[in-house]
């Protein structure tokens, strides 16, 4: 808990309302009438900060120690390691908990100092190695998520009792901060668009944010949308022979055309984690945390291929479309059925698809970016270029300036805001997504 060492004080000139006045006992002994008390005026008053002065060493850089250790729970997975590094980088001791073979996070070690990098095994389901890897920590990040549920950890098991279970026991071992990762757009009932019943990613989602809020009512909520970066479940996987057929086709609902997106960098989204980390004022609020550019998918898409070197130069002929293509459809099944068998993720699954190509990205009017001091956003037509080079489809091709042409920049479009009027209504021939906007 934090000691009156760990407060700090607001200007000395802010004076206190009349209804509260502090009492101080005199030291005046010659005074004889009256009792020895006296008012003071002009206190100034505790402000609770994040930041232990009894406990903090060093400058405050990668070797010294921030006062706060954080346990971050899916430290393993493709947002961990960013937001391991931005923490570790202001000093902070981690906790990271792990299931997975050891293998699988060695690169965490390098990113801390030696002795600040903790990890820790434990099961989801049991609450006793919860409750050890928290047992000395004042922050939690809750980073625990899939895309592809299994027979033991559906989404429900994951995004809602999972995050229960971790906000309960770390309210219970007297936690003072709880960051939980969840997603743009969850909500508790979802419109079906590939799938009937709607999406139990976003519907789990939205559970997992109730049930921390129960047990853990301060807690911070992180909305990001789809994230992009190192071996991401967006670039890589769509600039990828899974989604382009040997025609050169690529399948998307109604061709892209009707689904806007606001695609972020993964960097950004650690960034304004460690921030949330590091700022007690965001506590009990809800961020959404998106890129600083709306584009409709179908323009991505485009832009994504042609990065990818799938052109007619190197005699590809990218097409996108939204008729019934039973290649695609029989590839998902497979996919799907041999991560089933085998237990693993694959690039192709249903669930996936409706979050990413059947769902627009509508923002609530909730506090972003900006409210936590993150001004200078990564750039889709750059850092997502870049990567999308990576995935290119004629790899051994040793590209020089002015051997391929120019590729265009995708055409942005207005975001999409719940309670404003949009421009791009009257264009439409349906409602696809915009019914929310009333």
């Amino acid at each position: 808990m934090l000691s009156s060492f760990g407060r700090t004080s607001i200007n000395s000139t802010t004076k206190l309302s009349a209804t509260t006045r502090i009492v101080s006992y005199s030291t005046d002994l010659t005074q004889k009438d009256g009792p020895k008390y006296h008012d003071i005026e002009n206190v100034p008053q505790p402000r609770i900060t994040s930041q232990l002065s009894q406990l903090r060493k060093g400058t405050g850089g990668h070797a010294s120690f921030s006062g706060n250790v954080v346990t971050v729970f899916g430290s393993t997975g493709f947002l961990g390691l960013p937001v391991v590094n931005r923490l570790a980088k202001h000093g902070s001791q981690l906790i990271l908990p792990y299931r997975c073979d050891p293998y699988h996070i060695r690169e965490h070690k390098t990113v801390g100092e030696l002795g600040q990098i903790l990890f820790f095994p434990f099961e989801l389901k049991d609450d006793d190695s919860i409750r050890k890897a928290l047992k000395y920590s004042n922050v939690v990040v809750n980073l625990i998520g899939t895309n592809m549920p299994t027979k033991n950890y559906n989404f429900y098991e994951t995004h809602e009792h999972g995050a229960r279970r971790i906000a309960r026991i770390a309210r219970e071992m007297g936690v003072e901060r709880f960051i939980q990762v969840s997603a743009l757009n969850a909500t508790p009932d979802p419109k079906g668009v590939m799938i009937k019943e709607g999406s139990n990613f976003l519907r789990s989602k939205a559970h997992g944010e109730e049930a921390v809020r129960e047990e853990f009512p301060n807690a911070t909520i992180i909305r990001p949308s789809v994230m992009y970066g190192m071996n991401d479940q967006f670039i890589f996987i769509y600039c990828s022979r899974y989604r382009k057929t040997p025609l050169d086709l690529v399948w998307l609902y109604k061709a892209g055309e009707q689904t806007y997106k606001m695609p972020v960098h993964v960097n950004d989204v650690a960034l304004g984690i460690a921030k949330a980390v590091y700022d007690p004022t965001t506590d009990g609020k809800t961020y959404e945390l998106v890129g600083p550019h709306c584009y409709k998918l179908g323009e991505l898409i485009d832009f994504m291929y042609r990065r990818a070197r799938c052109t007619p130069q190197f005699n590809y002929h990218f097409r996108r479309h939204g008729l019934w293509d039973p290649y695609f459809r029989m590839l998902c099944m497979g996919t799907q059925a041999w991560g089933k068998f085998f237990k693993c993720k694959v690039p192709l699954n249903w669930e996936w698809i409706e979050y990413v190509e059947c769902t627009n990205d509508v923002l609530s009017n909730l506090p972003g970016f900006a409210d936590l001091g993150v001004n200078r956003l990564g750039e889709f037509e750059y850092i997502g270029g870049q990567w999308a080079d990576k995935c290119t489809f004629y790899g051994y091709f040793d590209e020089e300036l002015g051997d391929c042409p120019t590729v265009p920049l995708p055409l942005r479009s207005p975001p999409i805001i719940k309670g404003r009027p949009d421009p791009r209504i009257a264009d439409s021939k349906r409602g696809f997504g915009f019914d929310v906007l009333n």
